[in-house]
């Protein structure tokens, strides 16, 4: 048996499209601020293509970097600065941030309202409540919708997620369960890690680690979702699964490149979309 590659890069395209269509209606056009600080090359990449995606969205864009050596207080001050600006619907603070910055701190003082992250801690108590009603965590919700375009029936299924990071792990659990699936979440501390990813239906892993899931850990059929992403001693990007081996075991799997990379960049778009959807905005 070979797998299905999850072809996340055309539905993010087709997604992006659809967004476009709706921005060349609008009187206004959606804007984005992004607030990097320092010169991490990875960081520097990601926010490049979020800049890229606005202008295939047709939407407006800023992009803040500050000096690695900034002070908290500068971000805090440009984001209450951001929050007031009507021609900006959207901010997000390119994360990681630099040792001695406080990142709870600085992403609390962001307008829930234009919260394009879904990280400020009501917008993540809302998921958790009101079941993605407004923006949404963009990898687990870009997970989802990729999901539910190979039409995936989650009803009853056993679900593990590796990894319980704020952004990825923890709202994909709720999501999951949300859509009725039997959630479990794993973790460094986790015992007998494979007897468990052995019985998922669906394997969601989020680590950042070459190698977490090999072919003898997954279930026949499954479905495997692989975020994270770690660059190889050949220089390419890998994912925590051993793609070559595990594709010839389960029925579905995302690559690295292609799969939840641009349908993260999509939700980030689609957030735009919601919020500037929501009663009052303009």
């Amino acid at each position: 048996m070979s797998a299905i590659i999850m072809d996340g890069t055309a539905l993010a395209k087709r997604i992006k499209s659809n967004i476009r269509k709706w921005t060349n209606s609008l009187f206004y056009v959606p804007g984005l601020a992004v607030v990097m600080v320092g010169n991490d090359l990875a960081s520097e990449t990601y926010v490049a293509g979020k800049i890229k995606d606005c202008g295939e969205c047709g939407f407006y864009s800023e992009k803040y970097i500050f000096d690695k050596d900034t002070c908290e207080e500068n971000l805090i001050d440009l984001i209450k600065q951001l929050n007031t600006r009507r021609n900006i619907h959207g901010i997000l603070v390119q994360l990681p941030l630099p040792a001695g910055i406080n990142k709870h701190r600085v992403v609390a003082s962001i307008d829930p309202g234009k919260d394009v992250d879904c990280l400020h801690p009501l917008n993540m108590a809302n998921n958790v409540v009101h079941r993605g009603r407004g923006p949404v965590p963009c990898t687990p919700a870009g997970i989802m919708r990729l999901l539910e375009e190979y039409r995936f029936d989650f009803s009853g299924k056993r679900a593990v997620v590796i990894g319980r990071s704020d952004i990825v792990g923890v709202p994909m659990a709720f999501m999951l369960q949300h859509a009725n699936a039997t959630v479990t979440v794993c973790h460094s501390y986790t015992k007998e890690l494979s007897e468990i990813t052995r019985q998922a239906d669906i394997l969601v892993s989020a680590v950042g680690k070459l190698g977490t899931v090999t072919s003898e850990m997954v279930k026949p059929g499954a479905v495997v979702i692989d975020v994270g992403i770690t660059r190889g001693f050949d220089g390419k990007l890998h994912g925590d699964v051993d793609f070559d081996s595990v594709k010839d075991v389960v029925s579905h799997i995302t690559p690295i490149p292609g799969g939840v990379g641009p349908m993260t960049r999509a939700m980030l778009m689609n957030n735009i979309w919601t919020i500037c959807h929501e009663p009052g905005r303009k």
